[in-house]
């Protein structure tokens, strides 16, 4: 069965790479109706996050928000497709790193570093974009999943040029492992902790949040600068990604200041722009012990 699953979703690939973009964005569309209307994909979460996180704002602001995020999540899911067979120019073009100057000035010191992101934008992307547009040699975390056909195929397709993808349930051993040259560990560290008892607790978009400690305990323990990656949609399928300087000396920091500084960076072009963020993420499942 997983064999067979496997082909139907090679199918699907190959039908991506022929189609062109444009026709995916009217496919995106119609996705959008089934999913918001028909299927109502986890609507009660959506709706829920978004009261928690702007309860200034109305409830007709709210749901435009929200149809929003909808329209966007059609095109992620369309992008995360076609991105498995996108040639790599056209990745750059669409997925633009903007002036990597202070962390290429890690790589000539000699110095590894650790890029924290949010699902914010297009996260899917960006490890085969980092590849061909930086210097430090780019390392990702992905979560293997339970079909190992599927699991190679994407493993292998999301490595390109020199990035390397590292399951996390190996990552003090990723950390520690010896690349050849200065690498970047990319962390998409939003995410909500196993355990109340694993967590660090902030304030983010009006809540107490359990955030994973992962980035700022790595960067403490071998020193690595840490830099917060935000995407910006230009437009549809178009995408520029900055680079902010969060701790260039982490073993200078106090505790949580590492993990404070990227959440309230990430809280803020949240509320730039709120329908690019993953609202159907059960983000506040975990509550402080009391």
């Amino acid at each position: 069965m997983n064999y067979l699953i496997y082909l139907v979703f090679r199918l699907f690939v190959f039908l991506f790479r022929i189609v062109p973009f444009r026709v995916l964005y009217l496919f995106a569309d119609f996705l959008y109706l089934i999913i918001f209307y028909v299927v109502g994909y986890r609507k009660k979460v959506v709706v829920a996050n978004l009261l928690a996180s702007f309860p200034g704002k109305s409830g007709e602001e709210r749901m435009k928000i929200a149809k929003a995020f909808y329209h966007h999540l059609s095109d992620m899911l369309i992008e995360s497709l076609k991105g498995f067979s996108m040639r790599e120019q056209e990745m750059i073009t669409r997925y633009r790193f903007h002036d990597t100057s202070q962390v290429n000035a890690m790589y000539r010191q000699g110095r590894s570093v650790i890029i924290v992101a949010g699902h914010y934008g297009n996260w899917e992307w960006a490890g085969i974009a980092a590849g061909n547009q930086m210097l430090h040699r780019p390392v990702g975390f992905y979560k293997p999943l339970s079909n190992p056909y599927i699991d190679r195929y994407m493993r292998n397709s999301r490595i390109q040029g020199r990035s390397t993808l590292a399951p996390i349930t190996q990552t003090k051993e990723t950390f520690r492992a010896d690349y050849g040259e200065p690498a970047a560990f990319y962390m998409v560290a939003d995410q909500s902790p196993s355990s109340p008892r694993l967590a660090y607790w902030v304030n983010f978009l009006e809540q107490d949040t359990a955030t994973l400690h992962g980035p700022e305990k790595y960067a403490a323990m071998l020193n690595l600068p840490v830099f917060f990656a935000y995407v910006s949609r230009i437009k549809r399928g178009k995408y520029v990604v900055y680079f902010e300087p969060i701790a260039l000396e982490p073993t200078q920091t106090t505790n949580g200041e590492i993990t404070r500084s990227f959440m309230r960076r990430l809280e803020k072009i949240i509320i730039d722009r709120p329908d690019l963020y993953l609202w159907s993420h059960r983000r506040w499942k975990l509550h402080r012990n009391k």
